[in-house]
């Protein structure tokens, strides 16, 4: 059943590029599980945005934003958070329009959220079958370089993008640099938000692979998508060597999050 009660501090963000009729499902079963939810469609061409509208005109709990170019998934991203700091929501969840993430799990990760608002609550996969055995072991490299650049900061999987961010931080982290915009925005935004002193809580969440006929879309591209990985792993180490010093001294003072 469709929650009727709208929360007024935690909303479902769910960025959208050419996912076929997998976006009205999604969206539907978001909507089961949480209220409100928003989507943002980043420059489809597939027909979803006027899907989304139609869904949007019968449900006050769902709201859709349309971009007319496609940004990337950070840039998205980035626009529904802007919309959600607008309308007074402090977190939002983020999650894929493709169905690899578990909507029944909405409400388990937004309570998480509610008990440690200063902190991100992160997805940590679990995998099935369905997944691709090279993409489960190349994150591990990803993993790794994040478990470095964040000293250990306890992040336990980057690029699961089924997470809650406190809204402000993440739109600060993002318009002090043009980078985060497209794939690597999911592993830029912990590495970030560690460094600010936001802190990860990770919980376990399915993973679903789905094939075509199952309405599995995938705009992920090895070569491409690993080649901006690289590049933003090298820019985060150069970058982490001249934070250094102010990490090591965060780290020994404790100091809580969003300080200087």
């Amino acid at each position: 059943m469709t929650p009727t009660i709208a929360s007024t501090t935690h909303v479902v963000v769910i960025p959208s590029y050419d996912t076929g009729h997998r976006l009205s499902e999604t969206v539907r079963e978001a909507r089961a599980q949480w209220n409100p939810v928003w989507v943002v469609i980043d420059g489809s061409t597939d027909g979803t945005a006027d899907v989304a509208r139609q869904l949007a005109a019968i449900d006050a709990g769902l709201r859709v934003w349309v971009l007319a170019d496609n940004q990337g998934k950070g840039a998205a991203v980035l626009h529904g958070l802007r919309m959600a700091q607008a309308a007074g929501f402090t977190h939002a969840l983020m999650m894929d329009a493709d169905g690899q993430h578990p909507a029944a799990m909405i409400p388990a990760f937004m309570r998480a959220s509610m008990q440690r608002r200063e902190a991100m609550i992160l997805g940590c996969p679990v995998f099935d079958a369905s997944a691709p055995l090279l993409r489960v072991r190349g994150r591990r490299i990803s993993n790794w370089w994040t478990n470095l650049e964040t000293l250990g900061a306890g992040v336990a999987d980057s690029l699961y993008g089924f997470r809650v961010y406190p809204v402000a931080a993440l739109i600060e982290v993002m318009s002090d640099q043009r980078w985060m915009r497209r794939f690597d925005f999911d592993t830029e935004a912990v590495v970030r938000l560690a460094w600010r002193g936001v802190k990860p809580i990770n919980v376990d969440a399915p993973v679903r692979y789905l094939t075509a006929a199952e309405g599995g879309v995938s705009h992920f591209r090895y070569g491409r998508d690993n080649a901006l990985l690289i590049w933003m792993h090298l820019r985060l180490m150069l970058e982490f060597t001249v934070r250094l010093p102010v990490l090591v001294w965060r780290r020994l003072a404790r100091l809580p999050p969003f300080q200087a």
